[in-house]
């Protein structure tokens, strides 16, 4: 490497221009030892080609820009000074700015364009903050416990560190390279053991608290793989990897008590900044219900007591009088002594069946209604009748008590399943209070009708629904029939999986009691053992069973003999809480310095897919509530803003219809029994017309035109590096803001980055010049020193007025419309002032940082600009200010022109004499003299005698 004399850290770089028999143009950066400055010394400015190295021996094809030159040379720089580090300490009288992107699981696949358009929004707004002059923390890490690394340890033999070690490499070299501002000194792992010694701590916390206990509860068994599936692992009751039976099967298994904060997670939302689709999805998974638990006696079919009681728990206790029949879930712990021996054979095939479908299959709503009669009754405490115990699989054991009182009139899924099965169905809600004979469910609030019975002591008849909930709560509390009860639809968080891969428990059992004793502190971090097999043993239990020297173990304090938990704690255990290990990520001692997180926390922008809305989020704010309530935190909740990115669906695919003989049909023809051919066709083979698009050959013929999410089955994934490589890290982020609104979906289209790629090569011939015949560029830029005019200076506030406000309001694709319409601008004008290009090169730089900083120092700076002050738009310059001038020629008015309120007669002249219709008037060589009063009129006075010499010639 050459350096430069005197520079202790110079590089020297070559960039090879397009044609290969050409000397190479010499481009020299200097790096100083402080991380801000840049000193550039060039003779010229190639058009593209290697940074380093040696000439690439092809010919190349001319670069519209020199990106290829420009952002490897950027990006070392940024990296080798440090640039983006956030000091450990901090100025804390500066404003903060936590921006935070969901960090991501380092799959082998590698990124994919949908990827960086979330963490180029996070970027922009970084870099924005920046320049505003905040304090950011801008990090990233990596998710990278999990299922797949152990799947595909399974079917290679290759142990899952090496795998992850591997993908995270790939992914930090692909974001790299596209320019993002993160401070990698802070980067971490959920698999570095000094990462996950925290997680265990916390579990321990949870344990302490009694938070974390074990209980029996079903799960999914694949007895043919041997190992517990996950519920989007199992599909239509057989194993989503081989196509195995899977049941459902009681396990005993480690659960967090998340149920205990159901209520601060609720109300705790209404105070943050997130999508309300997304508050409403946590609403309604914590499900809070008010209701009544009711108590039906079990009788037998002569209305005899069994002295048994079966508990249901219901949201309408004002339609006890239409409830004809019960209903238990097939995991119902009274099930066998409901179950009549008449039934058994019945309601155990039944059991087996349910035992096989997932929650989500057994509560479709449109699927069709099952179940079996158990053969025992109950008595309604309401009505005094005997009413049938029917087992059904849309009742859930985990949700209520397990079971329900069934009203037809008033509920779908019991109407449903009452037809099919003969029971009776009784309306005692009416919306006007009279009978009918509605044949469907009426599921709104009313009046109550049918609802007396004088043996029980309740007439709820003629109240309304409210006034009847609260009448009948009265009467079951004094009756001892049941009594008021709040409900979630939220259940405790299944938190063990038979994994391998995944952060050990902390806990370990004594074998002679198998008492569980939780590590002391200072034995953590327990590290997870190096395994060759990590296959499923096939006996239920996990892999970790197979590290005996590991599980085998003593308990430090008593001396006894003990073995470790064998289960692992799931991919969620890690992402909880990553968010604060940023703040402090080297910190051996504490999960989190005091005042580092009362500075920095909470996070201040949050940006991540809506896939994660309800599980992820809710699960980290469960954790974060529980480290409040022990002094960890100083908040109490962790995201104050959310913003969900939209999906970049792959580019649009068409597709036309063939019948059994090979002749096209129109896609409006096709019906949905029709067993016609499907065939894909290149874009430009079609045209639209109107609404449709259509074969351009044979317009007659109407096709589909439709994007679908992006995935290698489909063969649409877009992959970033080849993007980069043809039009540049700078483009790349540009299009994927500039497509639309950062929270919708859109399509990726090559045509619409080739536009926004023509966009930036325009602002770089704008600044830098045209490019010389060899294709390079001339050193510096064509910038002037002369005043500015107030036109330009008016382009120029206007610009950075609405970009300043589009970054801060999320709306990137605007703020680049507006950069655009400046430039176009620009191309106008006969000189560039450097005072107004400067400003522009700076809004420029949060969107295309590698271009801006190149720019900048072209125009002699010697420092980055990622910590210069971001232009602030003065309100003098916002004025529309224009008016109508009129023009007289010798006193009379002969047109108007349109001028600034400000302009200079010589101004107002030139203008008059550029206008069509006034310019015939006008001629310099007439014009005795000017009479100009600013805002009010422009009178040009013609000499009489050399107009008249004139007309006579």
């Amino acid at each position: 490497m050459q350096t430069q004399a005197g520079t202790p850290a110079a590089l020297r770089f070559q960039a090879f221009p397009s044609f290969i028999n050409r000397a190479p143009l010499p481009f020299v950066i200097s790096f100083p030892p402080t991380r801000r400055h840049v000193r550039v010394r060039c003779s010229a400015a190639a058009d593209g080609g290697s940074i380093g190295g040696n000439p690439q021996p092809q010919v190349q094809q001319r670069k519209a820009y020199p990106f290829d030159a420009i952002e490897p040379r950027w990006q070392r720089y940024w990296e080798e000074n440090r640039t983006f580090r956030t000091p450990d300490e901090v100025d804390t009288s500066k404003p903060k700015c936590y921006i935070l992107d969901m960090f991501p699981y380092p799959s082998g696949a590698g990124l994919h364009v949908g990827h960086p358009l979330g963490y180029t929004a996070t970027d922009i707004l970084s870099r924005y903050k920046r320049m505003k002059g905040f304090n950011v923390l801008h990090p990233m890490g990596w998710d990278a416990f999990g299922l797949p690394a152990e799947q595909y340890a399974i079917e290679t033999g290759t142990h899952p560190k090496v795998t992850t070690k591997r993908n995270i490499e790939r992914f930090r070299s692909q974001l790299k390279s596209l320019g993002f501002s993160y401070d990698w000194d802070r980067e971490l792992s959920t698999t570095d053991p000094e990462y996950y010694k925290w997680t265990q701590w916390i579990f321990l916390q949870l344990f302490n608290k009694g938070l974390a206990y074990q209980a029996e509860i079903p799960v999914n068994w694949c007895p043919a793989l041997g190992t517990v599936l996950a519920n989007e692992e199992v599909v239509n009751g057989v194993s989503e990897r081989g196509g195995h039976p899977v049941v459902r099967k009681p396990m005993r298994q480690w659960i967090l008590k998340i149920t205990a904060y159901a209520d601060r997670l609720l109300e705790d939302l209404d105070d943050l900044d997130w999508p309300e689709s997304i508050k409403e999805m946590q609403r309604n998974w914590i499900g809070r219900s008010e209701g009544a638990e009711l108590e039906f006696g079990i009788v037998d079919s002569q209305g005899y007591e069994q002295g048994l009681k079966l508990s249901v728990y219901t949201t309408r206790p004002d339609t006890i009088f239409g409830a004809t029949f019960l209903v238990v879930a097939p995991e119902h712990p009274l099930l066998s002594s409901l179950t009549t021996e008449a039934q058994h054979e019945k309601v155990e095939h039944y059991r087996e069946l349910s035992s096989k479908k997932s929650d989500l299959e057994r509560t479709d709503l449109q699927k069709e209604k099952t179940g079996v009669f158990s053969g025992s009754y109950a008595m309604n405490p309401a009505t005094r009748e005997t009413i049938p115990i029917w087992i059904a699989d849309y009742v859930l054991g985990s949700y209520g008590t397990g079971a329900i009182m069934a009203v037809p009139a008033h509920d779908s899924r019991d109407y449903a399943f009452a037809l099919k099965y003969d029971i009776p169905i009784i309306r005692v809600v009416s919306p006007t209070g009279r009978s009918d004979d509605d044949s469907e469910p009426y599921v709104d609030d009313g009046i109550m009708i049918n609802s007396s019975n004088l043996l029980s002591g309740l007439n709820i008849n003629g109240l309304s629904c409210n006034d009847a909930v609260s009448k009948v709560i009265d009467w079951l509390e004094s009756t001892d029939h049941g009594i008021k009860k709040v409900n979630y639809k939220l259940r405790d968080w299944l938190f063990a999986r038979q994994r391998y891969w995944g952060e050990p428990f902390p806990v370990v059992y004594l074998d002679d009691s198998g008492k569980v004793v939780p590590l002391q502190e200072n034995e953590l971090p327990l590290v997870l053992p190096d395994l060759d097999d990590f296959n499923p043993t096939g006996t239920g239990e996990p892999p970790l069973a197979k590290a005996t020297s590991w599980v085998n173990t003593v308990d430090p304090v008593s001396g006894r003999h003990a073995r470790r938990e064998t289960n692992t704690m799931p991919q969620w255990a890690g992402s909880c809480w990553y968010y604060l290990r940023f703040m402090d990520p080297k910190n051996p001692t504490a999960l989190v310095d005091k005042d580092k997180e009362r500075y920095w926390s909470p996070v201040d922008i949050y940006v991540g897919g809506a896939e994660h809305s309800v599980l992820h989020l809710l699960y980290a704010r469960f954790w974060h509530k529980v480290l409040y309530d022990i002094g960890v935190v100083s908040t109490k909740e962790p995201f104050q803003c959310l913003i969900n990115q939209g999906l970049i669906l792959g580019e649009i695919e068409y597709t036309t219809f063939r019948d059994q003989e090979g002749r096209l049909v129109s896609a409006d023809s096709v019906g949905i029994t029709d067993n016609h051919f499907q065939e894909r066709i290149p874009a430009e083979k079609v045209m639209k017309v109107g609404d449709f698009y259509v074969i351009k050959d044979n317009p007659s013929v109407r096709i589909v035109a439709r994007a679908y999410k992006m995935s290698k089955s489909r063969g649409n994934v877009i992959n970033p590096d080849d993007v980069v490589s043809e039009y540049g890290a700078d483009s790349l982020r540009l299009y994927e803001m500039f497509m639309g609104p950062l929270r919708d979906s859109k399509t990726w289209s090559t045509g619409g980055i080739e536009g926004v790629h023509r966009f930036l090569a325009r602002t770089w011939r704008l600044i830098v010049g045209p490019p010389l015949p060899d294709g390079s560029y001339n050193c510096g830029t064509i910038a002037t020193d002369d005043e500015p005019t107030l036109d330009q200076l008016r382009s120029l506030h206007r610009c950075i007025a609405k970009v300043s406000e589009e970054i801060q309001e999320t709306r990137f694709n605007t703020g680049i419309s507006a950069m655009m319409e400046f430039v176009n601008a620009a191309y106008k004008w006969d000189k560039h002032p450097k005072s107004i290009l400067e400003p522009f090169v700076l809004l420029l730089s949060p969107f295309a940082p590698h271009m801006a900083e190149e720019l900048w120092s072209r125009m002699g700076h010697q420092e980055s600009l990622a910590y210069e002050q971001f232009p602030e738009a003065e309100n003098e310059f916002l004025k529309d200010s224009s008016i109508v001038l009129p023009v007289q020629i010798n006193g009379k008015t002969r047109g108007t022109i349109l001028v600034d309120e400000a302009c200079s007669e010589d101004d107002a002249f030139r203008l008059a004499s550029e206008d069509e219709k006034l310019s015939k008037y006008i001629s310099e060589r007439m014009i005795k003299k000017r009479i100009y009063v600013p805002g009010r009129i422009l009178n040009v006075i013609l000499d009489h005698h050399k107009l008249q010499e004139s007309s006579a010639l």
